[in-house]
Order: structure tokens, then C-alpha cells, then sequence
């Protein structure tokens, strides 16, 4: 099993709320940005930052966390990629969500990633599922998460 954290990224008020997606290249499937831990992460929400970042290139300082706890928790199998030498396996996912009024895409992570937009909440939600709600059902806590806590991923 491989533990892997997903980012929901909100811009805008529930009324116009858009979510940052991106085009999952091995998968061929709209997701949103996330990844496997790397040894350099010192928690999962820095994970979820970075790999948000990597993947969609948003400036990290202007992306802030909703919350300090994982809005989702998902268990599924995932199927093998030979091209990768990685048999059948498991993925633990735990998805963050966070906010932002400036941030937008930059350099796409192409390893990774065929490209990386803005959808509207419930096109967001058509194309990967109820996760994507989620990122909407938090109180917020800006006022008490500094953007240090957010930023600074390699």
C-alpha cells in the first residue's frame, strides 16, 4: 500500500467556486493535484502543498489551507502499471483542502500531468466525483494559518 494526498484547491465564494484540476497523464482521468509522500515531506499537508505545486505550478505562498485535517480519506486499488514495474496495489489518500484568491496555473509538471485548469464546482464535481464537495465543507481557518504554513515546498 502507498499513502498519497490529494490537493482541492477553492477560488472564489461558494456561489462561484472554481477547483484547480489536472489531466492525470498515466490515468488519462481529470484528478485533482495530489501524489505520493516523498522522504523530504515533514507532514502530509506539506505533501498535499507540494504536489499541488509541482503539478499545476501555483505559487505555494499564495495557496492557504482550509483546514489542518484531511477533508477526505479514501481506500482503493490500483491497477498495475507495467511501464512503471509496479504490480496491483493499494493507495491510502487523504485529501486536503485549501483556498486562494490569486493563485493560477503556471509551469504543468508533464511527467505527471497533460494540463491543469479551472473548472466550475459542479463540472468539477461531474468529472471526479463527491471529493470534490468536500473541499467546500470546511470552515475555513485563514485567520488562524499564517501563509508560512502553506509555503515553502521544494
Amino acid at each position: 500500500m502507498h499513502v498519497t494526498v490529494g490537493a482541492l484547491l477553492v477560488r472564489g465564494d461558494a456561489d462561484d467556486a472554481e477547483i484547480l484540476l489536472v489531466e492525470h497523464l498515466a490515468y488519462g482521468i481529470m484528478l485533482q493535484p495530489g501524489g505520493h509522500l516523498e522522504p523530504t515531506d515533514t507532514t502530509l499537508i506539506d505533501a498535499a502543498v507540494r504536489e499541488l505545486a509541482e503539478e499545476t505550478g501555483c505559487d505555494p505562498g499564495k495557496v492557504f489551507p482550509a483546514s489542518q485535517t484531511p477533508v477526505y480519506v479514501e481506500y482503493a486499488r490500483v491497477p498495475a502499471r507495467p511501464e512503471k514495474d509496479e504490480p496491483d496495489h493499494y493507495h491510502l489518500d487523504l485529501g486536503y483542502a485549501f483556498v486562494t484568491t490569486h493563485a493560477d496555473v503556471g509551469r504543468i509538471q508533464e511527467s505527471e500531468v497533460t494540463g491543469a485548469a479551472w473548472y466550475p464546482l459542479a463540472v468539477a464535481e461531474r468529472l471526479v466525483g463527491h471529493r470534490i464537495a468536500q473541499a467546500l465543507s470546511v470552515p475555513t481557518e485563514i485567520g488562524r494559518t499564517s501563509p508560512s504554513n502553506a509555503s515553502g515546498r521544494s
